[in-house]
């Protein structure tokens, strides 16, 4: 008598939490937490008049430039154009091996 058991198929997907993937999650996180930091003291050191805009507009900022940075992807890489042409120099090493 065989069994079939459902296998789970999303293990290698990556985390995602309210539209944050993966290293973005901690990205989101951090831009949080300093926007709220940044705001709390510049609230304590001048006024909340200024404080609260600046909490709120570097919080979306840090949120806009996590969400940008993720559609580039999870493993995003330089991606460099052009011909690159590196000098090999085969005389000096051919010249220690005969020797």
């Amino acid at each position: 008598m065989l069994r079939k058991f459902s296998i789970y198929k999303g293990l290698q997907k990556p985390l995602v939490y309210r539209g944050f993937k993966g290293k973005f999650i901690a990205w989101g996180i951090g831009s949080l937490i300093t926007g709220l930091v940044a705001g709390g003291l510049i609230g304590a050191l001048t006024s909340m008049y200024l404080g609260g805009p600046i909490t709120i507009i570097s919080i979306a900022t840090g949120l806009g430039y996590t969400l940008h940075k993720q559609k580039a992807g999870l493993h995003s890489k330089t991606k460099n154009k052009g011909i690159f042409i590196h000098a090999v120099n085969l005389k000096k090493n051919y010249a220690e091996y005969i020797s």
